[in-house]
C-alpha cells in the first residue's frame, strides 16, 4: 500500500493548562491533557474551562489538543463519558484519546478518535481494524521496532504515534494487572501503584538467588534521539513525549530538545514538513541528561537489546560529574571538570548500592560545601549531579517565544491607505487608515528616510504572536503618515488576523467508519480484551468476537493468570536465554518482596515473559470517582 505523506507531528504532555500553552510555545504541534475524569493519569485531570482556554491558545498556531479519555469505563460511567465527550468538543478539543471501544457505541460527538496506547497496538491487523472502525490516529505499543512500525504502515493509512521519551512500562501498556491484583488499583482505571518500581529478589526454579535486591522490572527511560529520521522513514507521524505527572522544566526541555531534531530533519527533507504553525526560539540550550531520567535506553527500536532495565534504582542519579578526592570538615573537593551552582543537588552510590543525595549550599571551584554532609560519602566515591540549580532556574523565567511570520503590504486607494497582513498559512486580514487633512496629504519631507521608518513601524509586532517579513509600500508617493496613526493602523490589522486565524482553524474531522469493516483479528477475548461494560462487549460481539471474558477488574476471582505480560525478559538479561544458551530450558523462575511472590513464566516463541499471580485476598476495585493516574 503506497503511504501518503504526513506532517511531522511533535506531541507533548501537559499536566494542566498552563504546562500545555508552555509546550506550545516551546514548539509542540500538539498536546495531549487529561480531562476532569476519565483519563489513565492520576493527578493530572483538567476542568473543562481550562482546557477550552487551553484549545484557544494552541489554535492560534494551529497546534491540536487531544484529551485523555482511556480508562475501562463500568456500565455506569459510559453515560457521564459521553456526556463529557461532548463537552470537550464543544470547548475545541481536537481529538479524544481513547481505549475503551464500549464509546464507540455511544453518541458520541463528531470529534476525532485516536487509540491510545492501552489498547496494545502491535501488529498490522490490529491497526487496520482499529482504521476500519474510525480512529484517525492510533499510539503504537512503546516495544515495537522499527521493522514491526514498517508493516503496519505498509498496512494502514492511519496517523501512527510512537513514544520517543520519557518513562517506561515494563508491561504493555493495557496488560498489567498486578496494581490491581495487589492493591485493587487498576493501571487500566488510572491507578497504577507501579509494582514495577519496587526491589525483587530473583530466585531460579531450583531455589537459587540469581540476584537479589534489585529493580527487576522497573526500565530505563526512552529517548529516541538517534532515531527519529529512521522513525519517520519507518511511517511515524506523531512523535509523543510522555510525561503528564512530570514537572514544567521537564515539558520546556525536553519538547524544545526534539522540536529541533524534527526541524533539522524537516529541512534536510523537503517532502517532510510541520504540523503547526510558528517558529520557537529559545533563552536556553535544550539538554535532556539534565531532566528526570533513569539513564536512556532507545528499548526494543533497533531490536533486543542488553541494558534496557535500570535494575539499581528507580532515582534520577543525573549526569556523571566526577570523583570524589578530598573530604574536609563540612566540605569536599570533586574532580571535575563542570562548573558548580550553589544550589545544585548531587548523590552518590553508597557501599549497598542506594542512592544518597546531599544539596550544595555554596560552591567555590571545584570546593563543595554540602548542607549537610553524608557519613556515608567516602574519598574515590563517584558523584553524580542530579539537580543544576542555574539550568532549573532558566526554565523557571519565560525560555521560549513562538511567532508565526507574516508579510505587511501597505497600498493606497482614492480614500485610505489600507495595510494588509498576510500569514504563513495564508491568512488575510485587512485594516484601512482613512484619508483626511492630516493623514495622505502632504509629502515626507525626506522621502527615503520616511518610506525606511514607515516599513520599521510596521513590522514591529513586539510581545504579539507574529514576526514580520520586509514590509511592502505600494504607494504613488512618499506620503507623510502620522506615526500614532500608523500603529494603530498595525494594532488593528493585527487584532483581525488573530480572529481571523481563530475562526478559520481547520478542525481535523472524524473518520468515517468502513462500511465493511474488517472482523477484529481474534474471535475469543479473555480477561487481557479488559471488556468492563455491556457497550464494549456489543461492540467486539458486532465486529466478530464469538467468547467474551469480563475483564480482570470485574474481581471475579481467576487463580493465577498473567498479571503483566512483557517483553523484557530476565532469563535474556542475565544471560540465561535457552536461544542463547543451548542446553538450557526456560523453566519458570521467582521473583520475591518480601513475603510477595510472582512467578516468571517464558514464552520463548513470542519471545515474552508472563508474571503470573493471583488476587490478594480482600482487594475490591474502587467504582467511586475515576482517577487519573497509569500509561500514557
Amino acid at each position: 500500500m503506497t503511504r501518503l505523506q504526513h506532517p511531522l507531528e511533535l506531541l507533548a504532555p501537559a499536566k494542566n493548562a498552563d504546562f500545555g500553552i508552555e509546550a506550545i510555545k516551546h514548539g509542540a504541534d500538539a498536546v495531549y491533557i487529561g480531562g476532569p475524569s476519565f483519563g489513565a493519569r492520576y493527578g493530572a485531570g483538567n476542568d473543562v474551562a481550562d482546557i477550552l482556554r487551553l484549545c484557544d491558545f494552541a489554535h492560534r498556531y494551529r497546534a491540536k489538543v487531544f484529551v485523555a479519555l482511556n480508562t475501562i469505563l463500568h456500565d455506569a460511567e459510559l453515560e457521564d463519558s459521553r456526556q463529557l465527550a461532548w463537552q470537550l468538543y464543544e470547548a475545541g478539543v481536537d481529538a479524544l484519546i481513547v481505549q475503551d471501544m464500549g464509546l464507540l457505541e455511544l453518541d458520541l460527538p463528531p470529534i476525532q478518535l485516536h487509540a491510545s496506547t492501552q489498547t496494545d497496538i502491535r501488529n498490522p491487523a490490529k491497526a487496520k481494524f482499529l482504521e476500519d472502525v474510525g480512529f484517525s490516529q492510533i499510539v503504537l505499543a512503546r516495544e515495537m521496532s522499527m521493522d514491526e512500525v514498517k508493516k503496519v504502515a505498509d498496512a494502514t493509512t492511519l496517523a501512527l504515534e510512537y513514544f520517543v521519551h520519557g518513562a517506561l512500562c515494563v508491561a504493555y501498556s493495557g496488560q498489567c494487572y498486578i496494581s490491581h491484583a495487589h492493591t485493587g488499583r487498576s493501571a487500566n482505571r488510572g491507578e497504577c501503584s507501579q509494582a514495577c518500581r519496587l526491589p525483587y529478589t530473583l530466585v531460579d526454579e531450583k531455589g537459587k538467588v540469581i540476584t537479589e535486591d534489585q529493580h527487576l522490572l522497573s526500565m530505563k527511560d526512552n529517548n529516541q534521539t538517534e532515531n527519529l529520521l529512521a522513525l519517520v522513514e519507518a511511517g511515524i507521524s506523531s512523535f509523543k513525549i510522555e510525561g503528564r505527572l512530570k514537572d514544567l522544566s521537564y515539558v520546556k526541555n525536553i519538547t524544545a530538545h526534539y522540536r529541533r531534531l524534527l526541524d533539522d530533519i524537516i529541512a534536510a527533507h523537503p517532502q517532510y514538513s510541520r504540523a503547526s504553525s510558528g517558529r520557537s526560539t529559545y533563552t536556553f540550550e535544550p539538554q535532556p541528561d539534565k531532566t528526570f531520567n533513569r539513564g536512556y535506553t532507545d528499548y526494543f527500536a533497533g531490536g533486543r537489546q542488553d541494558d534496557i532495565g535500570a535494575f539499581d534504582t528507580p532515582a534520577f542519579v543525573g549526569e556523571l560529574i566526577g570523583e570524589v578526592t578530598e573530604i574536609g570538615d563540612g566540605w569536599i573537593v570533586v574532580n571535575s571538570e563542570q562548573t558548580f551552582h550553589n544550589g545544585d543537588g548531587v548523590c552518590f552510590h553508597d557501599a549497598n548500592g542506594d542512592v544518597m543525595g546531599m544539596r550544595i549550599n555554596r560552591a567555590e571551584g571545584d570546593k563543595l560545601f554540602p548542607a549537610e554532609m553524608p557519613e556515608e560519602l567516602t574519598e574515590g566515591a563517584t558523584l553524580f549531579r542530579n539537580r543544576d540549580q542555574e539550568f532549573e532556574r532558566a526554565l523557571e523565567k519565560d525560555s521560549a517565544e513562538r511567532r508565526v511570520s507574516l508579510k505587511p503590504v501597505l497600498s493606497e486607494t482614492n480614500d485610505a491607505f489600507v495595510l494588509t497582513l498576510t500569514d504563513e498559512d495564508g491568512v488575510t486580514a485587512s485594516a484601512a487608515l482613512l484619508r483626511s487633512e492630516k493623514i495622505g496629504s502632504e509629502l515626507a519631507q525626506n522621502p527615503e528616510q520616511a518610506q525606511a521608518k514607515l516599513k520599521e513601524n510596521l513590522g514591529k509586532f513586539g510581545n504579539t504572536m507574529f514576526v514580520a517579513e520586509p514590509t511592502e509600500l505600494n504607494l504613488s508617493q512618499a506620503w507623510f503618515l502620522p506615526v500614532g496613526a500608523v500603529n494603530a493602523l498595525r494594532r488593528e490589522a493585527t487584532e483581525k488576523l488573530e480572529a481571523a486565524r481563530l475562526a478559520s482553524y481547520p478542525r481535523p474531522p472524524r473518520a468515517q467508519p468502513s462500511a465493511n469493516p474488517v472482523p477484529y483479528p481474534q474471535d475469543e477475548l479473555t480477561y487481557l480484551g479488559n471488556v468492563f461494560n455491556a457497550k464494549a462487549r456489543q461492540f467486539y460481539e458486532k465486529h466478530g468476537v464469538k467468547l467474551i471474558e469480563e475483564a480482570y477488574e470485574a474481581g471475579n476471582e481467576k487463580g493465577m493468570v498473567s498479571l503483566m505480560i512483557t517483553r523484557h525478559c530476565l532469563r535474556y538479561s542475565f544471560n540465561l536465554c535457552p536461544k542463547e544458551v543451548k542446553h538450557l530450558k526456560p523453566d519458570p523462575m521467582t521473583l520475591m518482596n518480601g513475603g510477595e511472590k510472582l512467578i516468571l513464566k517464558f514464552d520463548c516463541k513470542a519471545c515474552e515473559m508472563h508474571v503470573i499471580g493471583k488476587m490478594k485476598k480482600g482487594v475490591k476495585l474502587n467504582l467511586g470517582t475515576i482517577r487519573q493516574a497509569s500509561c500514557g
